[in-house]
Order: C-alpha cells, then sequence, then structure tokens
C-alpha cells in the first residue's frame, strides 16, 4: 500500500522496517493536492484489490482448491488491515473537512 504521499504531508521521519521498501522522498513543491488525492486513490484500490484477494482465498478454501489455512489468514488480514487503515485515513480526512468548514471567514 503506498501511502508514502499522505506520510509526508507532516514532515514526519518514516520508520524503515527491515526488509520493507524505502519510502522515496517527495520534495516540498511537489506536495500539491492532486498528488495527495492520488495517493488516496491508489490505496482505495489497493485496499479492494486486497478484499478481493481475501474473498478468492475464501473460496478457493471452501471449494477444497487449497488445503493451506495460512494463504488464507494471511490474505485476511492483510484485507483488514487495509480496510483499518484506509478507515482511518478517510475520518481524518472528514475531521479536517468539518474544522475547514467551520472556519470563520
Amino acid at each position: 500500500m503506498d501511502v508514502s504521499m499522505i506520510g509526508n504531508l507532516y514532515k514526519t521521519t518514516p520508520v524503515s522496517t527491515p526488509g520493507a521498501p524505502a519510502i522515496p522522498q517527495v520534495p516540498d513543491n511537489t506536495r500539491d493536492f492532486a498528488s495527495v488525492f492520488d495517493a488516496a486513490k491508489n490505496m482505495i484500490t489497493e485496499t479492494n484489490d486486497l478484499q478481493n484477494n481475501a474473498h478468492s482465498e475464501l473460496i478457493k478454501f471452501a471449494l477444497g482448491e487449497s488445503d493451506n489455512p495460512h494463504d488464507l489468514m494471511i490474505a485476511e488480514q492483510k484485507a483488514a488491515l487495509a480496510l483499518q487503515y484506509t478507515v482511518a485515513v478517510r475520518d481524518k480526512f472528514i475531521q479536517s473537512y468539518q474544522t475547514i468548514m467551520n472556519m470563520q471567514i
């Protein structure tokens, strides 16, 4: 799940995990609304793909095509974590929108 554009909004230092891909650094002048919006769309697409993958693994397991329950559990956990993260980002976006709308001009 590529959320590097969203993480760079607050100028936090990314925490690297051994074996994880490096987070690309984005110059400050390229952080516009379109790039953040594209990153959010990509995150939603990836979350949907993970949900579909978990559903297909469940069907394979139920039909007896897969005898390994570990693949099913891994796919379900990835989908659940991606959905939780997407909902958290959505909630922060809605909170930010409401804060802006409540500002007096």
